[in-house]
Order: structure tokens, then sequence, then C-alpha cells
């Protein structure tokens, strides 16, 4: 085939990929002597007619399009020649390489340049997406991204290549579904035929995870759906957050538009970001927000319920009796009355730790707190915070425990139950919660907590019971 002339005016000089039933080949255009890219789709023997109508909506597409990091459109004919039959489509050469290629050289990225990518990559999005009827790639993948050379602090030009698979929403609306794209790739509503805005950026999201990892994504471990890639690669907790937004595998939590995947990856500030709330187990009433750099955990008050009750009364009885003691020792002749009203001190700070336990249960909450700064957990009430332990920085977290409830040997061999427990270590420092503390009611709610805390610290659950 080299050497042959498509159209009477096309030069084929090599051949750069080949797959069933279509060829892409370089070749020099005889008229203006510049190289130009065919691709042919032929009439062999496992032609489909959805291949067909693909390849014309490819070229229809490519005709309508004009940005300076997409290929451009110069012609399209039929291609009826002893050797091969089919259909021709040329366009624009773009001497660089594939972001797969580069890659597979051992080629690696900064955290800095793959942002670089996002960013270009996501302007060209937010040209297709804005266009009418929006135009959706559906195959955004390492192979159909060009990037040219380095150039000073720059990663280089980045062009997003063959529209094969692309539809618009117009086409979608009023036409069948064909299933295309590529595994790894391909967001959950897309295997359904279902394919919006936002599948391109769960496809842009995997793409730039293999970048980061050096993993293809299907060969990551998953967790719902979800790619698990954080143990992989060495990112900041902002740029990692807005990787597991948009590879969010629920269309509803995941980032709706390129617009505004490029805001939040410009503004990675918590003010500046729309905040995620996170669902959570029926019937509970503990609030968790994140966004790209933070993440809020609030344990409401536990409320009244029987035990409260009765640690009120048992306080006000304790109380009361530590007060006539009190009013005893303090009448008896003096100095004799000091031991005894000496002796009520610790009886007294125990009546006050049941009147504090009993006001925070009704009253009070815990606040645990994450940013990219630092760690800090509280128990407020009425306006008074009390940090438990004093803050730490963020980069110190080093361990996340959960230990379920389980029981231990009391006196005379009698079980004593131990509460479910979940432990943040930040150097020496831990932090604590537990089903015990506050409005945690379920061993579910705290296993909800640790999924998402080891989600979004990117540390693996320790699961352990102390003996």
């Amino acid at each position: 085939m080299i050497g042959e002339v498509f159209g009477k005016r096309y030069e084929v000089q090599q051949l750069l990929g080949k797959k069933a039933g279509r060829r892409t080949l370089l070749a020099r255009d005889l008229k203006t002597q510049e190289l130009v890219v065919i691709k042919l789709l032929s009439f062999s023997s496992d032609f489909e007619w959805d291949d067909l109508k693909l390849f014309e909506r490819e070229a229809e597409t490519l005709k309508n399009l004009a940005h300076p990091s997409i290929p451009r459109y110069l012609n399209y004919f039929e291609v009826d020649l002893p050797t091969i039959k089919g259909f021709a489509l040329v366009q624009t050469y773009i001497p660089a390489q594939t972001l797969e290629q580069c890659l597979q050289t051992g080629r690696t990225f900064t955290e800095a340049e793959v942002k670089q990518i996002a960013k270009a990559l996501l302007e060209i999005l937010v040209y297709l997406h804005g266009l009418y009827p929006p135009v959706i790639h559906r195959d955004i993948k390492p192979s159909n991204i060009l990037l040219s050379d380095r150039s000073g602090n720059s990663v280089g030009q980045l062009y997003l290549v063959d529209f094969g698979s692309v539809q618009t929403v117009l086409a979608t609306e009023i036409g069948t579904r064909t299933v295309v794209g590529t595994y790894g790739y391909m967001p959950q509503e897309q295997f359904g035929g279902r394919t919006v805005a936002a599948s391109d950026l769960y496809s842009l999201g995997a793409t730039l995870i293999y970048l980061v990892t050096g993993t293809h994504p299907a060969d990551l471990p998953q967790k719902d759906f979800r790619i698990q890639f954080e143990q992989g690669a060495n990112l900041s907790p902002s740029f990692s957050n807005w990787l597991k937004w948009m590879i969010e595998p629920s269309l509803e939590r995941r980032l709706s538009s390129a617009s505004a995947a490029l805001a939040a990856l410009e503004k990675p500030q918590p003010t500046n970001l729309p905040t995620l709330v996170v669902g959570k187990p029926d019937g509970s009433k503990i609030q968790l927000t994140k966004n790209g750099d933070s993440l809020e955990i609030i344990v409401p008050p536990a409320g009244f319920d029987p035990s409260i009750v009765f640690t009120g009364l048992f306080a006000i009885a304790w109380n009361s009796f530590i007060l006539f003691w009190t009013i005893g020792a303090l009448s008896a002749p003096f100095p004799t009355n000091i031991p005894f009203a000496l002796f009520s001190l610790p009886f007294w700070g125990a009546g006050c730790f049941m009147v504090y336990k009993f006001i925070f249960n009704v009253f009070g909450r815990i606040c645990l707190r994450l940013n990219a700064e630092q760690i800090t957990l509280t128990w407020e009430l009425f306006g008074w915070k009390f940090y438990r332990p004093r803050p730490s920085p963020r980069q110190s977290i080093n361990k996340l425990v959960y230990i379920p409830k389980h029981f231990t040997k009391g006196s005379q061999d009698t079980r004593v139950a131990v509460p479910a427990q979940l432990y943040i270590w930040s150097g020496v420092q831990k932090y604590q919660v537990g089903v015990s503390d506050g409005g945690i009611k379920s061993e579910t709610e705290l296993e909800w907590l640790a999924g998402e805390l080891s989600d979004w610290l990117g540390l693996p659950i320790t699961n352990q019971i102390r003996s």
C-alpha cells in the first residue's frame, strides 16, 4: 500500500495503525506537498454497517469543528481501487506522540504536568460540549490524546483525536444508541448506551489516573465501582479529591460539566468548590461534608433516651447526697470539719462529671475536621470548644484503625461488651470516636465513617481488637 495514491491526490507514505476493517495512513498531499492523515474504512469480511455509520458521523463532525487542538477536516471520498474499496477521511497531520506511547517509552508526569494536561483537555471539552448540539467524544483515553514535545515550563501542546466514537446529544435523542468506548475508561451509564457530557469527564479522569499511577484503570482495584488509585499515586489531597470527583460512579455526584471541572481544578480552595453531601445510613443524623480540600464530620447530640434519663436522675441523687454530706461536714467544729469537707471533693468531681455528661449528651456535639493543614477533634457545648487532643498536622496522619464491638473478660470471668471505636493516628496523637460518643447510634454509622475517612485520606483501614 506504500506509494499508492488515493483520490488521485494523496500518496501513502506510512501505515500508522491498523485494526479490523480500519487503517490509519500517513500520506502526502501531491497538490500542497503537506503531510496528512487518512483514516480508511474498507469493505472487508468483518465490515458492519454500524462501522460506516460511525465513520460518516466522524467525518460530518470534524467538518463542523474548528479548534486548534482538534485535527482539521480536509476531505472525504469513496475509494474504489482494485486492491481496496471503502471510504477515506482526510485530516491534518499532527507530528506528536500519543500519551500511551509516552507512557510506554517510560515517560513519567509530575502532578503539575498532569494538571496542565487536565486543563488543556478540559478546555477542549468546554468547546465540544458547548456546541449545539453538544458533541460528546465517548472514547477519551491516552491513545486518543497527542502530546507534543516539552517547551520550557509547558508539558507540551495537547490534541484530542479520533472522533470515531463521537455522538451528539441530538443523535442520542432521535436515534438508536450504539455502545462504544474502551473498557476501563467508560462510566457505568455508557455501558447502558446512555452518554452525557459528564461521561467524557469520567473518561478524562480515568486517563489522568493512568498518567499518575502508570497502571491501566481496569487493572486498579475497585470499591463500590470506584477506582481505588490513591495508593499508587503521590498526590496532594486537593488534586486527589478532584480526581475522585471526576470518576464518581454516580452521575448525580460527578462533576456535571467541563467548565465546572475546570473551575474546581483552578480554584481548589474550599470556599470556591461546591460542597458534596455524602450519603449515609438510613436514619443517621451525622453530618458528613467534603469538598476539594476538607472533610468535616459533625456528630449531633445523643438526645434523650432511657440511659441518659437514668444518668440525669442518678446525678441529681448523687450530688444531693454529696451536698448533704458537705453541709454536715462543714457544720462540725473547726478545724475537725476541714478533713471531712476535703474528703468530699473527689465525690464532687464525679458528680460534676455526671452532670456534664448529661448536659453534653442533650446539647453538645462532636466535630472532626480535616483539611490540607491539620486535623482537629472538638467537643462543643454552648459555644465552648474542647480539643481532644490538640490539633496536629495533616501530613502526620499515618494510621486509621477501626475496632468493631467485641467482648473482653471482666472480674469473676464475666464478659464485658466494648463498643466499636474508630481511631485516627497522627504521629503520637490519637483522635477517637465511638458508638458510645454523642449521636453515633450504631456500628453501621461508624463503619460508614471509617470508609469515608479511608477514601478521603487514602489510608487503608486497620481492623484490630485489643486483648
